[in-house]
């Protein structure tokens, strides 16, 4: 079981409990899963963006991505249907506090001048969504490997009722949020 797994069964839990007033253990939220997309509108004319995509995905979250296709044609951006635009991976169970820790604990520091994610990105129903700029802030990536630097985007989704419980079960798990205004 991993540490962040062990900490919400342990302390979250308790502190959660205490706060909220739940009358039963089941009303505590708890992380349900975690999404990280990570577009890649290059590979229209370049397959071998995506598959590097791939490549890098899967090191990052220890989980092999399913590639996204384009749902409709878009002659603007020569885009058709079925074609490959995206790579996703949904993590579960021990993948899930894994990924998360190591973004909280090893990623998130790693990024150049710093100052904490967002209080603003929930969206009303306990769910959080993180943009990340660069996928080189991962150490599993090899910098000398990287052909184009890509974006990932992180959604966090939990059992919580209101932001400001999964705020605060975020916050105990350790995600580095902005400072309240």
């Amino acid at each position: 079981m991993s540490v962040l797994a062990d900490t919400y069964k342990n302390e979250i839990m308790k502190k959660a409990m205490e706060r909220f007033k739940y009358a039963n253990t089941m009303e505590i939220p708890r992380l349900v899963k975690v999404v990280v997309n990570m577009g890649v509108g290059e590979a229209i004319q370049n397959i071998k963006a995506l598959e590097n995509s791939v490549e890098e995905l899967k090191a990052v979250t220890g989980q092999k991505p399913i590639v996204n296709k384009a749902k409709r044609s878009i002659a603007g951006f020569k885009l058709r249907e079925g074609m490959p635009i995206g790579t996703s991976v949904t993590l579960r169970r021990d993948r899930m506090y894994d990924f998360l820790y190591k973004l909280i604990n090893v990623a998130l520091p790693r990024v150049r001048d710093f100052k904490g994610v967002s209080r603003k990105s929930f969206d009303g129903r306990g769910n959080y969504n993180l943009g990340i700029k660069e996928q080189i802030i991962f150490p599993e990536i090899d910098y000398e490997k990287v052909d184009n630097f890509r974006g990932l985007s992180i959604s966090i989704i939990t059992t919580a009722k209101t932001d400001e419980e999964a705020e605060y079960l975020l916050e105990c798990f350790g995600m580095p949020f902005t400072r309240k205004a």
